[in-house]
């Protein structure tokens, strides 16, 4: 079981940039068809979870991880809390993009959404006195962070909304690179996008898909603690911190990838610092340029450049 990250979520890595904003559900949409929105248990996947980061701004969402042939663990847990907690399971083996935002290696897991922000949780299914100790520490956090709404079983979604017009189509490399990135080949996407940005060099939209895709690919095929225990091991070595600090990133813990690197950089050799620096503008786009972290990164990188 891990420990819940500090009250404040601020930095957390913002989830709704690793799933389609294109075919995001309308509002009070059902996730996955399954259960409204406002249900306590309902299934979600990549296509859907954009409806969950809506909730999860009136309420914690629990994310449980699972495989075919498992069946959710925590429904009636979860229920017991009476409207202020909601359950979404996931299918990780079909929903890639999840799993990874997650960093899901294996099932069942369980993590949180709060505020559109990623809590991780726990790994595997502890005794229900345990998982009752973490609900009630995630309710904490989600609380100091502004998130204390309640839903009930029969809510219904609100009113009857218009249709909305079906979304454009994505540019053709940006749609390539997402079916890549659904299809969990990474490479294809980095292609994709780089075709993009040879395009149109000002394609925001390309270099942030381009570093965070880069960023799953990096940390494919790896484990958190042989990053972490690599890093330990080797502080001065560029690369281990480098891969340490992706896992720190994909985590949502902003503040301390970019303290590692910009510690590291303040020693680095010349070619070093080309590549801690480049690695933390990549970081930079993924987090948003109007991140608070970003701003005071930059002003600390730029000190130590000049």
């Amino acid at each position: 079981m891990t420990d819940l990250p500090p009250a404040s979520l601020r930095g957390a890595v913002d989830l709704s940039g690793l799933v389609r904003r294109a075919s995001e559900p309308a509002r009070g949409a059902r996730p996955d068809g399954a259960a409204p929105a406002s249900s306590l248990v309902f299934e979600t996947s990549d296509a859907a979870f954009e409806s969950v980061l809506e909730l999860s701004a009136r309420v914690p969402v629990v994310v449980e991880f699972i495989a075919p042939g498992l069946d959710s663990a925590l429904g009636p847990i979860v229920e017991s809390y009476g409207g202020r907690l909601v359950l979404a399971v996931v299918d990780g083996s079909v929903n890639p993009q999840l799993a990874q935002a997650f960093q899901v290696r294996e099932v069942p897991a369980v993590a949180a959404v709060v505020a559109g922000r990623p809590v991780n949780l726990f790994l595997g299914i502890p005794s229900d006195q345990e998982v009752r100790q973490v609900f009630d520490e995630l309710l904490q956090l989600a609380a100091e962070n502004g998130v204390s709404g309640s839903v009930t079983p029969e809510e219904a979604p609100e009113g009857e909304e218009a249709e909305e017009p079906a979304p454009e189509p994505l540019p053709p490399h940006h749609q390539e690179a997402f079916d890549a990135i659904s299809a969990g080949d990474y490479p294809t996407a980095i292609a994709e996008y780089r075709k993009a940005l040879v395009e149109n060099p000002r394609d925001q939209l390309a270099v942030a898909g381009l570093a965070q895709v880069s960023l799953l690919d990096r940390l494919s095929g790896t484990t958190a603690s042989e990053l972490r225990d690599a890093a330990a091991a080797r502080r001065d070595d560029v690369d281990a911190q480098l891969a340490v600090a992706d896992l720190d990133v994909s985590g949502g813990h902003l503040e301390d990838a970019f303290g590692r690197l910009l510690d590291l950089f303040a020693a680095a050799s010349a070619d070093d610092r080309d590549r801690i620096r480049t690695r933390l503008l990549d970081y930079f786009e993924i987090a948003g340029t109007d991140d608070p972290r970003v701003t005071a990164a930059r002003v600390r990188l730029a000190s130590l450049l000049y």
